[in-house]
């Protein structure tokens, strides 16, 4: 029988047929698939025809379909409902992976067909996009070391084949954290907390199989536990479990992962003739160098600093007035800065919260993009990879566009976090392809038979995803390569960042956030409170963020530290991080950077995207009109539709004139002086 992987799929827009895949199938698909992409590169290589666009790198955007296919399923399956086989599959085939790649960029013939279209380039009579492919595939190949040769060009095989295993390890060691430790609540330490969480801790109970309520390590449930126990030893027990992940000891201890990932990068970089990885990592993104990123981290670092500190002296005598006398702790934080956000804003999450229903939220977002740019969503009837996720097809002016997936609960077989993929992008050629877009995230899910809510982190959280989905449905460009959410690593927030103002826009709130039990629209008054207190407690969300950048830039530059641990408290010391706040992402839970190269050295792009984005929504205001049809139409043209087809900057300044300030952004932060 053929493997339904490796199938023409006949099912709605070639949606992966879930039902009739089993775990058996991955890895004779993968073995058939490296290997019939692999004779598509050797075509193309020992093509005995002049190199062309056409012949060399049209047909390599045409090569390996069924790879793309194989890789789009596993990888969706393996992030977001993982298991025994599946993780043994990932380590298996992550160097496997890696090797193959580096297969492509090391063959010499095929390398050297580009490099003669690049030398050519100016007398190929290409189109601007065609242009733009040609350079990113030829500075592909050179930064992965296309030009080395003999022992140096080994060497990189090596080192990134190794990367790709630490990358698979780093994952699962985390899942193992997360999945593996959970904190039994009585029904005396329930006291004190809202229904909403103590909803949440009996379903995750029951989902772990426990007779009682109990707290695990999903954001979704210990962020409102932290907010709400009144009980500081069972707050400092789950916070410690939190902040210990991936550095417990034993088999899934991240830590010596971290240093020799650190070490592997800089021996990379240098070898392609870079002085440190941030140096190399840097050089593709709109800041260019390590010292453009240190700059806006520290212009920010210092205004949010002084007023976490401001904010931690207050709730240090609410400690105090609670008769504890201690320094306020990180376990503290959240508990006393909810306290403290009722106190100045007469605001409580518990009242806030059941105006926050998930599907309420999932409608909002899909309105927005609906009053921007004409998109309708009709839900599919479709099987896919886990019971909870749900399709709809998205057309607009009743042409389809694309097909989007919905996975918003929370499971032990789902890493933590929240992202958004594409299990196929838009392409027109070599043939035309529609994009299939997932959007993944980890809110608690209800008990049975009540509806799921949201926290209003978790709101924004839904419409920050959106976003990044959005930039894949609306692209519309020729090539895959350049389509969606592929561009610069610092640009590709700015979509995803900009999308979550409009959850703030007063008339959003007033349609969308009505009452799971009575249905009654929020109340003014509560509404006029949620947006007073929009910049509340950004002293320490800002502090937590940075720090995290700053350490996550320190790492790269340089000599990679023998032991981060002690490099990063280092680096915590030298800026002065605040006693009573933790980085968002210590390093040995730090997925963003070390379970892939995505974003090491750039976890400060979303800061660098909020410069933009902060900018780019008051054009809207600046129109008078958060859904102004002429703005949104250039934000779809210059930006949405345009993926990585022109320089990001390039990009940004054709739909706002010009590049802005980091003023904008602390204004939004609340914290400009």
């Amino acid at each position: 029988m053929t493997n339904p992987l490796l199938a023409d799929w006949d099912t709605p827009f070639r949606i992966a047929p879930f039902d009739r895949i089993s775990d058996e199938d991955f890895a004779p698909a993968f073995e058939q698939a490296l290997a019939a992409h692999l004779a598509e590169i050797e075509s193309i290589a020992d093509n005995p025809e002049p190199a062309s666009f056409a012949n060399t790198i049209l047909a390599m955007e045409g090569a390996g379909e069924s790879l793309d296919k194989v890789l789009s399923v596993f990888f969706s399956v393996a992030g977001a409902d993982s298991n025994d086989a599946r993780q043994a599959l990932q380590r298996d085939v992550s160097p496997k992976l890696s090797a193959h790649s580096s297969a492509i960029y090391a063959n010499a013939r095929l390398f050297g067909r580009v490099a003669d279209l690049w030398a050519r380039r100016e007398e190929l009579g290409l189109s601007d996009e065609e242009a733009r492919v040609l350079y990113l595939t030829h500075r592909g190949f050179v930064r992965a070391g296309a030009a080395l040769e003999g022992e140096e060009a080994e060497r990189m095989k090596a080192v990134k084949s190794r990367l790709a295993v630490l990358g698979t390890e780093f994952t699962q060691n985390l899942l193992k954290d997360e999945a593996s430790w959970f904190m039994p609540l009585s029904e005396a330490d329930l006291d004190g907390l809202p229904g909403f969480v103590v909803d949440a801790a009996r379903s995750a109970g029951e989902a772990l199989g426990q007779e009682g309520p109990v707290v695990t390590l999903s954001r979704s449930l210990i962020t409102p536990f932290l907010q709400f126990c009144p009980r500081r030893d069972l707050r400092q027990t789950a916070f410690e479990a939190w902040a210990a992940r991936g550095a417990n000891g034993g088999e899934t201890d991240n830590r010596s992962i971290a240093a020799e990932v650190l070490a592997l990068r800089e021996e990379r970089a240098k070898l392609l003739g870079y002085a440190d990885f941030a140096s190399y990592k840097l050089e593709t993104e709109m800041a260019g160098t390590p010292d453009r990123v240190r700059e806006l981290l520290m212009q920010v670092w210092e205004p949010a600093r002084a007023q976490a500190l401001r904010d931690a002296a207050e709730m240090e005598e609410m400690l105090r007035e609670d008769g504890i006398n201690d320094a306020l702790q990180p376990w503290d934080w959240r508990y006393y800065a909810e306290k403290r956000r009722r106190a100045l804003h007469d605001l409580d999450e518990a009242e806030l919260k059941p105006y926050l229903q998930l599907e309420r939220m999932i409608e909002a977002a899909f309105t927005c993009a609906n009053r921007l740019f004409g998109l309708e969503f009709k839900p599919l009837d479709v099987a896919l990879y886990h019971p909870d996720c749900r399709a709809w097809e998205v057309t607009r002016n009743g042409e389809h566009l694309a097909v989007f997936i919905g996975d918003y609960f929370a499971r032990a077989s789902k890493r933590s976090g929240a992202w958004c993929s594409a299990m196929r992008s838009q392409a027109k050629r070599p043939k035309i392809e529609t994009p299939i877009v997932v959007n993944v995230c980890n809110f608690a899910k209800p008990s049975k038979g009540k509806p799921a809510l949201l926290s209003y982190d978790d709101a924004r959280t839904l419409f920050h995803e959106f976003g990044h989905a959005l930039h894949q449905i609306l692209s519309d460009v020729d090539f895959g390569s350049v389509s969606g959410t592929s561009v610069a690593r610092d640009f590709v927030e700015l979509p995803s960042q900009l999308y979550e103002h409009w959850l703030e826009v007063p008339r959003v709130l007033e349609e969308f956030a009505t009452h799971a039990e009575t249905g009654a629209p929020m109340p003014k008054a509560l509404l006029d409170k949620v947006l007073a207190a929009a910049t509340f407690d950004m002293g320490f969300q800002t502090v937590e963020y940075v720090a995290s950048a700053l350490v996550d830039l320190e790492f790269h530059s340089g000599t990679a530290p023998g032991d981060p641990m002690a490099r990063q408290a280092e680096i915590l010391r030298g800026i002065g991080m605040p006693q009573a706040i933790t980085m968002r992402h210590a390093t040995p839970h730090f997925a963003h950077v070390f379970a892939g190269d995505g974003y090491s050295s750039g976890y400060y792009s979303y800061m660098w995207s909020e410069v933009m984005d902060a900018d780019a929504f008051a054009a809207f205001e600046e129109a008078g009109d958060a859904f102004d049809p002429a703005t949104a139409e250039k934000l779809e043209r210059f930006i949405l539709s345009k993926g990585g087809s022109q320089e990001a900057e390039d990009l940004y300044t054709a739909f706002r004139g010009r590049m802005p300030g980091v003023e904008a952004l602390l204004k939004g932060r609340g914290l400009a002086a």
